[in-house]
């Protein structure tokens, strides 16, 4: 779509505002929202906008910033009321001479992408978003209470949360998203909505509208929608799979070896053996938040230790088995990332990781087939040589400050605010005082 072409359609969808969206270095939704009749100038020369509030823009002293519009991006906003009608696009970020701006996330991503087009490559994923929906104002308590009682896939003919969630399968449908399936998730409260994989950029893009739009359409009903990864002590966190895969120009998927055991190429094996060997830096990009390392833990089906295997779930990375015939659906299932994580920053890794083992054509090691990692004692993965995931966002951190291949990915200017961002995390959760410490030692100490 190019600009003629969106504005004939905002015309003929009665459209009245304009969202124009990015996001911070964190990956929260940034809008600078304006009426229809500035859209066709806006098209033309962006949209100025202070950028010296933004986390990980710029300094005060350098805050003028350009938005540059991309139509192709353009979707009606469903749970805006008629008379009203909201629809956004998202933008790039450009400096006021011109350039794009080095710490824009979504363009980070472009930027890397451009990398692998000269190759001839496509970077394909289908990513698994999980959420929980808890009652609002938390039923009148502290602690997150879920909405319904719902197991994993689990239906009941009157369930409240499934007319939710089909409503909000129907928005996302109606904002471009290509909807497979929705379903309940195996903690109380908790659901999954899966949508067709697609290039990385337009999966970013998808992942980011699709965590508004179901915070928005749950808002309607009276409910919270949170992707945090473990909001609730005891039950399964929320997670993001990802689904990846290499496609060349005319969409032949290079994953695929009709020769193998496991049916994958020497270019499957390398890609998956780069992200083993940066999982531990990795996990600070797509496990960014301290509560991401409650989730990692044994004993709740979230991948705590590096390895790879077909059919089994304790493993970092697994590959699906192949069906006859299906060969386009070939991927490499990468289990650790969550949907707290900024999901342009973490294409851009997960794809910076598995192209330096391309490149340097690293072999993965033996696949885990048949082993629950988490019966193992420390001893046994040791032999195995099995290394654990970092435990903790400093700890994860520390691992990202030592991977170059991961900073050279994301640039200067964006690895240098991320730092700055999440180390302030750090910090902040370090001084606070938690209910459980509380309930430790204010009697015992």
């Amino acid at each position: 779509m190019n600009s003629k072409d969106l504005l004939a359609r905002v015309r003929e969808d009665n459209v009245k505002f304009i969202s124009l969206q990015f996001t911070d270095v964190t990956g929260a939704v940034k809008s600078v929202d304006m009426p229809v009749s500035r859209l066709e100038v806006a098209l033309e020369e962006g949209v100025w906008f202070d950028g010296s509030s933004v986390e990980g823009f710029a300094r005060i002293q350098e805050s003028d910033m350009r938005l540059v519009l991309d139509p192709n991006t353009y979707a009606i906003l469903p749970w805006s009321p008629a008379e009203r009608r909201r629809a956004r696009v998202f933008c790039d970020i450009y400096t006021p001479d011109g350039k794009p701006f080095e710490g824009d996330p979504r363009g980070t991503l472009k930027r890397f992408l451009e990398k692998l087009r000269a190759r001839g490559w496509i970077y394909n994923v289908g990513p698994e978003p999980e959420f929980f929906l808890f009652k609002g104002s938390n039923g009148g308590g502290i602690h997150p209470v879920p909405h319904d009682v719902g197991g994993y896939f689990d239906f009941s003919a009157d369930d409240d949360a499934v007319r939710v969630r089909t409503e909000l399968m129907e928005a996302l449908k109606e904002m471009g998203l290509d909807v497979e399936v929705g379903h309940h998730e195996v903690a109380l409260g908790q659901h999954e909505i899966d949508f067709r994989f697609a290039d990385a950029l337009r999966t970013a893009d998808n992942v980011l509208t699709l965590k508004y739009t179901v915070k928005a359409i749950a808002a309607q009903h009276g409910l919270i929608a949170s992707f945090m990864p473990k909001p609730v002590f005891g039950i399964n966190g929320s997670g993001m799979h990802c689904h990846q895969s290499i496609f060349d120009q005319n969409g032949k998927n290079l994953f695929f070896d009709e020769n193998d055991e496991y049916k994958l190429s020497r270019l499957a094996y390398h890609f998956i053996a780069g992200q083993l060997a940066h999982a531990r830096a990795m996990a600070a990009v797509v496990a960014p938040t301290i509560n991401s390392y409650k989730r990692l833990v044994p004993g709740y089906e979230a991948p705590v230790y590096i390895g790879w295997a077909q059919l089994n779930r304790s493993a970092l990375i697994r590959i699906p088995r192949y069906t006859e015939g299906r060969h386009q659906s070939m991927r490499a299932e990468l289990r650790f990332p969550d949907p707290s994580s900024n999901p342009y920053l973490a294409f851009t890794v997960m794809l910076a990781a598995a192209l330096d083992g391309i490149d340097r054509q690293l072999e993965p090691p033996a696949p885990l087939t048949n082993i629950n990692l988490y019966h193992l004692t420390r001893e046994e993965r040791a032999q195995m040589g099995v290394r654990e995931l970092p435990g903790s966002l400093a700890e994860a951190l520390r691992e990202f400050e030592q991977d170059e291949v991961l900073k050279d990915a994301l640039g200067p200017v964006t690895t240098e605010a991320f730092l700055r961002a999440k180390w302030a995390e750090v910090e902040e959760y370090r001084m606070k005082v938690t209910d459980w410490e509380i309930q430790r030692y204010l009697e015992t100490a």
